[in-house]
């Protein structure tokens, strides 16, 4: 059988040695089965054949690449050594300052690079600016350019923001410099871009910060000294308005010569105090404890809104009487109407928010919050659609005093998150009340005759202010604070100041009542420029040295209540993992301590 199989004959068998690879190789240096194994795509190298020309090429181009890496490698080191050489003079880190320095090597430390510090706070904020600015032109085009609204209000809210700090340095309140900075904005030359204001503009953001003084105020009302000063507090919020209308209208009939309705009429455009200056002071002071035993940031800024209702009510009274054509009897009694429907909207409204949201949902202070928001914008504007305007502040801050009432702990949430929504109304408020202010509404032959009756008119409410709450318990110096904090006058002579001038030329009545119109206007100007800095620098000088101090509530608890630690249960806060998470380090050293001493007892 082996004989007839074919006899295999081997190429390679050892009667004949085998070629070597450079016989059998082509002149590229690649044998037939390499040539085969390219075309299938499967060419392997053997790492031995090192003296083939394909290896020789592959070396070659290996060397070339380690060579041009060395190269670019060199160039990149030289580069970043000369920038380090050049950037080294203005680094931090390579010029630290010294233990003692001196006013040129801090100012000289402050500039290096990176930002840092004071430099880096200030060139962050300086950039906020600019692309504010930057998006406010891409999205509203000519509107955000000089000349146009939108550019007017944001050169308002910057230059007003920063008379307020630079005020706050000589330790003033910072709504005094952005008066002052709107009254200059309207009236040099050179500057006055808040002529470019809309007055439709100007109206509803003053209404809107005012919605948000009302709620921080109402949802601040301390509902136990409000229900112990109910009394004080209505004497406070009549009193001291009727009287200084009173004597304002018997003061101007004398020496302006006015008709007695429009006597009445500046009588009760004098007589209503300003909330935007009054609160934002006296939550300063409640906030470091000032007042806060005897209930005074309470009975002001309740008596401040009540004041307001009641002044605005009587003037629209007496402004219908002044042009009588309608129903004489609908206007006397508009202004209780405006009281009650304010009081009904806020109970209703608060009493709601009590429920809803319930307290288990979650971003419970932002819902709150919003719709809180939302309902004190819906009272200040709708009543004003609705011809009832006194309504809406009473209804705003009543409701928020209600809802507040059952937050309790749960509204402080909602109070910093008011008062993050503060920080860009505040120079929106007062930069806009002194744009209101021009000066071609001083009329130099009133100007003296109208301070007068100012002066006389606040000399009146002084007295009657400290008469109002004698039986309340206060101290003479109390007292003397309250008919201080009493004078602050602003937004409402800024927003019913030029009514009746604006009524007047309305219904082409004759030129002697559009002079009545001017004189009131003009004596309403004197009051805001007088008395708003005033008011805010005296509650702010005398807050401290007339009011007792007492401990804010979180420093009372945290230093009364540590013997009670040892009796309660440490709190545990769920986290995300389901596990439990203890409280503060330091309670539980406390709970540890106290333990040891009652078992060792």
């Amino acid at each position: 059988m082996s004989s007839s199989m074919p006899e295999t004959i081997n190429p390679w068998s050892s009667r004949q040695p085998p070629p070597s690879r450079a016989q059998v190789c082509n002149e590229d240096g690649l044998s037939p089965q390499d040539v085969l194994m390219s075309q299938q795509g499967t060419l392997e190298f053997d790492a031995v054949g090192t003296e083939s020309n394909h290896g020789d090429q592959l070396r070659s181009k290996d060397s070339g690449d380690a060579v041009q890496k060395e190269k670019s490698g060199g160039c990149s080191v030289q580069c970043s050594s000369c920038c380090f050489t050049l950037c080294k003079p203005c680094l931090v880190e390579h010029h630290p300052l010294p233990a003692q320095p001196t006013h040129c090597q801090r100012f000289r430390y402050l500039l290096m690079c990176p930002p840092h510090g004071a430099f880096s706070r200030w060139l962050t904020i300086l950039l906020l600016i600019l692309l504010t600015w930057v998006v406010l032109w891409a999205v509203t085009g000519s509107e955000a350019l000089p000349g146009g609204n939108l550019f007017a209000l944001f050169i308002l809210v910057v230059s007003c923001k920063a008379g307020g700090l630079a005020i706050e340095v000589i330790k003033l309140p910072a709504l005094l410099g952005m008066l002052v900075v709107g009254f200059m904005l309207r009236n040099i030359p050179v500057i006055n871009v808040a002529k470019d204001i809309s007055p439709t503009w100007s109206s509803s953001l003053r209404d809107m910060a005012l919605v948000i003084i009302l709620l921080q105020a109402g949802i601040s009302l301390d509902a136990s000294a409000l229900k112990r000063l109910s009394m004080v507090c209505v004497r406070l919020c009549c009193m001291p308005c009727i009287a200084e209308a009173c004597t304002a209208a018997v003061v101007s009939h004398f020496l302006l010569g006015f008709p007695w309705p429009w006597g009445f009429m500046l009588g009760f455009v004098l007589g209503a105090v300003t909330p935007a200056v009054i609160v934002p002071s006296l939550l300063s002071l409640q906030a470091r404890g000032y007042g806060v035993r005897q209930g005074i940031p309470t009975l002001v800024i309740a008596a401040a809104s009540c004041d307001d209702v009641l002044a605005i009510g009587a003037f629209g009274v007496i402004l219908g009487i002044a042009f009588a054509k309608g129903d004489i009897i609908y206007s006397i009694f508009r202004g209780p109407l405006e009281l009650v429907m304010g009081v009904s909207f806020g109970c209703a409204a608060g009493f709601l928010l009590w429920y809803i949201p319930d307290p288990t949902q979650i971003w419970l202070p932002k819902k709150r919050f919003i719709l809180l928001l939302y309902g004190g914008i819906f009272a200040v504007f709708g009543s004003g659609a609705a011809q009832y305007p006194g309504a809406g502040a009473l209804g705003c801050l009543t409701m928020a005093f209600i809802a507040g009432h059952r937050w309790k702990e749960g509204k402080e949430g909602v109070n910093t998150l008011l008062s993050y929504l503060w920080l860009l109304f505040e120079p929106l408020l007062f930069g806009l009340i002194g744009a209101e202010v021009s000066i071609s509404y001083l009329d130099p032959a009133t100007v003296g005759l109208g301070f007068a009756t100012l002066i006389i008119g606040l000399c009146v409410r002084m007295v009657v202010s400290a008469l109002a709450v004698t039986g309340a318990g206060l101290t003479w110096k109390e007292k003397l604070f309250i008919s201080l904090a009493w004078l602050p006058k602003a937004t409402v002579q800024a927003a019913i100041g030029s009514v009746a001038l604006d009524t007047a030329r309305d219904r082409g009545s004759e030129e002697e009542l559009e002079i009545y119109g001017i004189q009131l206007l003009t004596v309403a100007v004197l009051s805001i420029l007088f008395t708003a800095p005033l008011g805010a620098i005296v509650i702010s000088l005398t807050g401290t040295r007339l009011l007792r101090c007492a401990p804010p509530p979180n420093q009372t608890s945290s230093h009364r209540d540590v013997p009670e630690v040892a009796e309660t249960q440490p709190r545990y806060e769920p986290t995300r993992g389901g596990s439990c998470r203890e409280g503060p380090r330091e309670n539980n050293i406390l709970l540890e301590q106290a333990r040891v001493a009652e078992n060792s007892v």
